[in-house]
């Protein structure tokens, strides 16, 4: 039997995709929530929060499409936060690329940028960067296998279809320490003993119903580790949410941006418009952390608890909302939710 993490070193997480947020006179532009959202995780370094994890989207809706420039000058003006992707789709992505720029944010921030991949659940860059879907599958495979290598070897060699032939090639600048790459996974079993495999850490993406039906994931991924003979890596849950002063004012602060979301996204898949009572059943039921700092804090626990967490990173921008909101949201999740959840972990609360 694994046993379970250490939760007085739980770490805490905020992630966005650059959601286009509004202001009382509208929209705000894509280039302002780009420094709206620069000014989010230098906030949330101040309060003590581990990571910042930023989205790459292709879309008019978010406005972040090229997380690392981002992440430099957020690394650049804190001294405590970890900044990473949140994801990298790694399919429409060039490995060595990708290497190397993280190389370089490591040397600005040393053992402070993190790398997140994952398939993504959205398809735009396909074709932006003249890549088939019909090779969904296979690119993500053979360039998550050469990432890997990349990241353990400084010498490698590979052959692929859509990577480059290489024989004994070090690919620079060369990291200082060993970069960190999590495996993003939805909901695939394949995917979970891949992220073992390649020894990367688990980042769960539960964006619906009870967090609880991944139980049977995290126990793969444990016994994954423990049939190859290597220690468990931590595992992770991102999932959206929103703190406000009571569970009241949180929902009806929420529901109208993630509403708007939910609409612009089932747009190109078919679904039907959120309800309210749709909204009140997946916070009361499912993987909506939306409530006072009590409510979200002790749901917090109960996924941590339940699932063996060492991360927790809260969503906190979906859709249009009020970019003074997510900021105030940042406040609560920093200074009440996690000093709560820290202490209903140790028992004292």
């Amino acid at each position: 039997m694994t046993p379970l993490p250490d939760f007085s070193k739980l770490e805490f997480g905020l992630d966005t995709f650059g959601d286009i947020t509004r202001d009382d006179t509208g929209p705000r532009s894509g280039a302002q929530v780009i420094r709206d959202t620069l000014a989010e995780g230098i906030l949330a370094d101040q309060l003590g929060v581990d990571y910042f994890g930023l989205g790459e989207h292709h879309r008019p809706d978010f406005a972040i499409s090229s997380p690392e420039p981002i992440l430099g000058a957020l690394l650049g003006q804190t001294g405590h936060i970890r900044g990473g992707t949140s994801v990298t789709v790694l399919s429409s992505d060039d490995p060595i690329r990708l290497f190397q720029r993280f190389s370089t944010l490591d040397a600005i921030a040393p053992g402070r940028a993190e790398i997140t991949i994952g398939r993504g659940s959205f398809t735009e860059s396909f074709p932006l960067f003249g890549f088939q879907l019909d090779d969904y599958e296979t690119l993500f495979q053979e360039k998550a296998q050469f990432l890997s290598h990349l990241i353990a070897e400084e010498k490698v060699s590979n052959q692929g279809q859509f990577t480059p032939r290489l024989k004994g090639v070090t690919v620079y600048p060369r990291p200082e320490t060993r970069l960190t790459v999590w495996r993003g996974v939805g909901g695939s079993p394949q995917s979970v003993v891949e992220a073992a495999a390649m020894g990367m850490p688990l980042m769960l993406a539960i964006i619906g119903g009870d967090a609880m039906r991944f139980a049977p994931f995290v126990d793969l991924y444990r016994r994954a580790h423990e049939q190859m003979g290597t220690s468990v890596l931590p595992i992770g849950v991102h999932s959206p949410g929103h703190v406000g002063e009571t569970d009241a004012l949180a929902r009806e602060e929420y529901f109208t941006g993630y509403q708007a979301m939910h609409r612009m996204i089932g747009a190109s898949r078919g679904w039907g418009t959120l309800s309210r009572e749709a909204y009140e059943s997946e916070i009361e039921h499912g993987s909506l952390y939306v409530g006072s700092p009590e409510t979200v804090a002790r749901k917090i626990v109960r996924t941590v608890r339940g699932l063996g967490l060492s991360r927790f990173t809260l969503k906190y921008s979906s859709g249009p909302q009020d970019y003074r909101t997510n900021l105030h949201n940042i406040e609560l999740y920093g200074t009440r939710v996690i000093p709560l959840v820290r202490e209903m972990l140790a028992g004292k609360a």
